[in-house]
């Protein structure tokens, strides 16, 4: 049986194991607070309450002292909450006094399912329609788009993907450089998968010399839904979900960006199943991560950059996570990092920052730029930390839909600027 046609059978069956449906989940009265750690002994605090409870909701990882965290607290744990930051003397500020109805105001202009003949990006889809959009490529483009599969789910979706090769996957009888782009591997940051959809359509169509040339120049693998099963339930049960569904006690899920084989679960993780960083039992516990490393692997010697869509806070990040030290090539990584985020700012003049994960963000490890850098001698690997910046607090997963487009398109001059610059340094000969 053909890959396409497993693939069709995996989609229709979607998917016994999962499909009770759940009330969808509402933040009514909800309270978003900013806190501050100016210590460690008030660190610990808070990583004590990170996943204590249903009702208190970590946004941020607590990982440092001095970094802002935003928590979401139900109603009736309010006055518990105050009561522990009060005792503990940590600095909170009150961002919203109704979470639901700050949501609500954001228009992210989901389409209807089914809905796909007229994919545009105005919208964001659900999971059934980009898969259906995915497929209609391949068939109309035979040569061209080549329909994978990098992984399973815990739930039995597949992680569908592309591999682009227009103009033919060899020039001068050499095999063309590969570029790895995967998105949504947190569930909630839909602006991540639909900029990865935007890239697609524009290294198959694009006529604009720059795009035509990246996409003639290497051979694509591009997956926008790393987390099908988390992304699915973002739009049936709880629009703030981040992790994967397979179930841990009474909890569910482990953070599949911290579950990679590579210093799993040194630092900047959780060991509590509650958590949002969750890094799981075990390094590629979850069969996303392991089967979609298991899909990379195959390619080794093949992709020469590896490239991970994350939301939000506009930040560009290269290796490592687990670590303060600096990869053996960080000149070149910020030779690099230099013009890509010049390259962003261009268009729209939106300003990135960032610089190695460890210390321009927080220390996290288990992640998939690192684990592409550190065991499959991918020497360039960067993560972008998409629209909008870390000052937008309440909007920053539900980017307005009609932000999509320029996201996407100052996403993709910064990515022919990066390549371009690698180009030059030698990693793509």
């Amino acid at each position: 049986m053909s890959l396409t046609k497993c693939l069709l059978f995996a989609l229709l069956a979607i998917v016994a194991t999962a499909s009770v449906s759940a009330e969808r989940v509402r933040y009514d009265n909800y309270r978003m607070y900013k806190v501050n750690s100016e210590n460690a002994k008030q660190l610990a605090v808070l990583k004590d309450l990170e996943g204590s409870s249903d009702s208190i909701m970590f946004l941020d990882g607590v990982h440092i002292v001095g970094a802002d965290v935003q928590i979401v607290v139900a109603p009736h744990k309010v006055p518990d909450f105050l009561e522990i930051m009060g005792r503990s003397e940590i600095k909170y500020e009150l961002q919203s006094r109704d979470l639901q109805k700050s949501l609500d105001e954001i228009d992210e202009k989901v389409a209807i399912k089914g809905r796909a003949t007229g994919y545009n990006w105005a919208q964001y889809y659900e999971l059934d329609d980009t898969y259906s959009w995915l497929q209609t490529l391949a068939q109309r483009n035979p040569g061209v788009i080549t329909l994978i599969e990098g992984g399973k789910t815990y739930q039995g979706r597949s992680i569908l993907g592309v591999k682009i090769t227009r103009g033919g996957a060899t020039t001068n009888g050499k095999a063309k450089p590969g570029i790895f782009l995967e998105a949504g591997i947190h569930a909630r940051e839909w602006i991540a998968p639909a900029a990865a959809t935007y890239i697609i359509n524009q290294l198959l169509t694009s006529q604009e010399k720059s795009i035509k040339e990246l996409a003639e120049s290497y051979t694509w693998y591009v997956l926008p839904h790393a987390n099908p099963d988390g992304y699915v339930y973002t739009h049936t049960t709880d629009r703030m979900w981040r992790k994967t569904r397979t179930p841990y006690g009474s909890c569910f899920g482990a953070d599949p960006n911290r579950n990679w084989g590579f210093h799993w679960n040194e630092v900047g993780a959780s060991s509590n199943a509650c958590s949002d960083t969750y890094a799981g039992p075990s390094a590629f516990s979850e069969i996303e991560t392991l089967s979609m490393s298991k899909f990379i692997e195959g390619l080794k010697g093949k992709v020469q950059l590896y490239i991970s869509l994350h939301a939000y806070s506009q930040y560009l990040l290269y290796p490592y996570g687990h670590t303060s030290e600096l990869p053996d090539n960080v000149a070149d990584f910020e030779k690099v990092f230099d013009v890509s985020i010049a390259a962003v700012n261009k268009r729209y003049g939106t300003k990135y920052t960032g610089g190695n994960i460890y210390d321009a963000i927080y220390p996290a490890a288990g992640a998939s730029v690192d684990w592409a850098y550190g065991t499959q001698g991918v020497r360039m690997s960067f993560c972008y930390e998409l629209r909008p910046s870390s000052n937008s607090l309440l909007t920053g997963f539900k980017l307005p839909a009609e932000q999509i487009v320029p996201a996407s398109e100052e996403l993709l001059d910064s990515i022919v600027a990066m390549a371009t610059e690698i180009k030059s340094l030698g990693y793509f000969n």
